[in-house]
């Protein structure tokens, strides 16, 4: 799935974080820059990947539904831990965890560059979303809690505007990477951004927590909803190639859905689980969420299947292919500190 934009959820992790007691007067602006310069390598990582995936299904000599646990193993391991990796971010530090997820981001990403086959490559991705999973909820909610209710929408804003520029540039640096050197290549830009990000963090952001955050986290609901994807995905990910008939492909999905059902029950009856149920009794929140959920189906099958349609069927180079994402990253861009803004204000300051 491409990353082009913010997720709702992303939002809702800042708006719903309380402010710190202990703000430092002048730690605003580099916790604003540190939680741009974090999800931006985690945007650009998804953005530039999609535009390499035909060359490295050229490379590697693999098919498009092998290449796609490139996406897949990523999205994965950050869906299944971003509530985890949030969760413990309040309880023993956010600075602290958003470090951690920032460091495991850079080496997993060196480790993706210098993989010798597609199997420690999709290892090295995964391990990229379990870092992703720890510094995107981390530095979100280190906004805040240094950016009280006046200030939110703008900081909301500039760090979903700034991180779309990011990712409308990843497609085009990303092409010019795989048409003039190598895809390996293209794994090099996140460490080189998370040297800065760790900088700024370790001297000039201070540390938060959540003084009211249950002690525990839910590892057993973690271990369930990962497991219970993975099955799922690879079990309609392997059907089109083995059918649905093939005993592997049925025990996925049985077995996925089983475990998802497990997920269910467990977190009702968890002290501290990562997904409140209680909130589904909203249908306001469940609208949101089915329509994100439709939103982002659309966007992933788009984002993955585009790159591969201009440059396999139609023969463009991969520079001239990361064109194409341009004018929903520009709209985005340009629409989304406005955006931030008309969230929080009046009709009256959104004209």
């Amino acid at each position: 799935m491409s990353s082009a934009s913010s997720r709702p959820c992303e939002e809702n992790i800042i708006r719903s974080t309380s402010l710190a007691a202990d703000r430092p007067a002048g730690a605003k602006s580099w916790v604003l820059l540190a939680s741009i310069l974090a999800s931006s390598i985690a945007n650009v990582d998804g953005s530039i990947v999609n535009i390499a995936l035909p060359a490295i299904e050229t490379d590697l000599m693999t098919s498009a539904v092998v290449v796609q646990w490139l996406v897949n193993a990523y999205t994965l391991f950050l869906s299944a831990l971003l509530l985890v990796g949030g969760a413990a971010g309040d309880q023993f530090g956010r600075r602290r965890f958003f470090l951690v997820g920032i460091s495991i981001f850079a080496v997993a990403s060196l480790w993706c560059g210098l993989a010798p086959d597609l199997t420690q490559l999709i290892s090295a991705r995964a391990v990229q979303g379990a870092g992703a999973a720890l510094l995107l909820p981390c530095s979100l909610a280190l906004i805040g809690a240094n950016f009280d209710e006046s200030e939110r929408g703008k900081a909301i804003g500039t760090w979903a505007g700034s991180s779309a520029v990011a990712t409308a540039i990843a497609p085009l640096l990303g092409g010019w990477i795989v048409d003039h050197f190598s895809w390996r290549w293209i794994f090099l830009i996140a460490p080189l951004m998370a040297l800065p990000a760790i900088w700024i963090a370790w001297y000039r952001v201070p540390e938060s927590r959540d003084p009211d955050a249950k002690r525990g986290l839910d590892w057993p609901g973690t271990v369930l909803v990962l497991l219970g994807l993975g099955g799922v995905a690879y079990g309609l990910m392997q059907s089109p190639v083995s059918g649905w008939r093939d005993p592997i492909v049925l025990v996925s999905v049985i077995g996925g859905a089983v475990l998802l059902i497990a997920f269910v029950y467990v977190e009702r009856r968890s002290r501290t689980p990562i997904l409140r149920l209680s909130l589904f009794r909203s249908r306001t929140f469940s609208a949101v969420n089915l329509l994100t959920l439709l939103l982002y189906a659309a966007l992933g099958g788009a984002f993955f299947f585009l790159p591969f349609a201009l440059i396999q069927v139609h023969g463009y180079p991969a520079t001239l292919a990361g064109t194409a994402f341009l004018p929903f990253t520009i709209i985005m861009a340009v629409l989304s500190r406005w955006g931030g803004v008309c969230a929080t204000s009046s009709a009256h300051d959104c004209r």
